[in-house]
């Protein structure tokens, strides 16, 4: 069964985990998610069943939302409640700073990403080096951040929502928010709202046709040519720019690049629906 939908993760149960109960639920045995959220945080998840998991790379899953809750005062090496070392009482701290300093993030931002981050260093995750207590060298990440917002301020936790290029860590913003307000600071709650235009819908399956993130061209040629896989020529498209395109065959859809060197197909016969 191939099927593309949006699933909902609690808090707890990690993206595998939760995979694994879809996998039960639907008795399906191949399936797989986009964007991992790890067992803090909870959200939006995009679940693939059957050959749509080669479609992830062509949705349009930015920009992405957050909500996140800062406990003002609180250090944790995690950036969130799993280790809280230390807490310290902060005063109250007036709204409309908390709201200056939000926007001042608002933008391309260079910064380290959590030492415990789902982050790939040498083949392993960087979380997995911090709870082994080993030391990794991570490198400085750039992420735009689109819109940044003051939701609720209950002193002392502020909770905020972020829209973010994809690879943005909200742990590490929300450390940097409170770091500028002149105090230490852990995410209490994180929630993905949305991915691009992906949101919770009761596991609703998707379009495929309307969830791409690439724009639509059009063979001028027989449909059976592309069914059957064979050569395209640049000129027989509407568009011939170099770039990546997907093709509706009415039932299925097919995904070509168009480069200096010709035409080649990335997926072909791709269920719609």
């Amino acid at each position: 069964m191939n099927r593309l939908f949006v699933a909902y993760k609690p808090t707890g149960l990690s993206s595998n985990q939760l995979l694994g109960q879809l996998k039960r639920k639907y008795k399906i045995k191949k399936a797989g998610y986009s964007g991992t959220l790890d067992p803090f945080a909870k959200g939006v998840l995009i679940i693939a069943f059957g050959n749509h998991g080669r479609l992830f790379r062509f949705l349009n899953k930015t920009p992405k939302r957050y909500r996140a809750t800062l406990w003002l005062g609180a250090y944790s090496p995690t950036l969130d409640i799993e280790k809280i070392e230390t807490i310290y009482d902060v005063p109250v701290i007036d709204t409309t700073k908390i709201t200056e300093v939000l926007q001042s993030f608002v933008g391309i931002l260079t910064y380290l990403p959590p030492k415990y981050s789902a982050k790939r260093i040498e083949g392993r995750r960087a979380y997995e080096f911090a709870r082994e207590g080993k030391e990794v060298d991570l490198r400085e990440i750039t992420s735009t951040i689109y819109d940044l917002s003051l939701i609720h301020y209950c002193h002392p936790f502020l909770t905020f929502e972020a829209t973010v290029s994809e690879g943005a860590y909200i742990r590490s913003l929300g450390e940097m928010i409170a770091n500028t307000l002149g105090y230490n600071g852990a995410l209490t709650a994180l929630e993905r709202l949305n991915e691009g235009q992906f949101v919770y819908d009761n596991e609703t399956p998707l379009d495929v046709k309307t969830s791409l993130g690439i724009t639509k061209n059009r063979y001028n040629g027989t449909t059976q040519t592309i069914l059957l896989g064979q050569p395209l020529e640049r000129e027989d498209f509407d568009l011939q720019e170099n770039g990546t395109y997907w093709i509706d065959n009415g039932d299925t859809i097919s995904i070509l690049e168009i480069t200096d060197e010709g035409v080649r197909y990335l997926l072909n016969k791709v269920e719609a629906c």
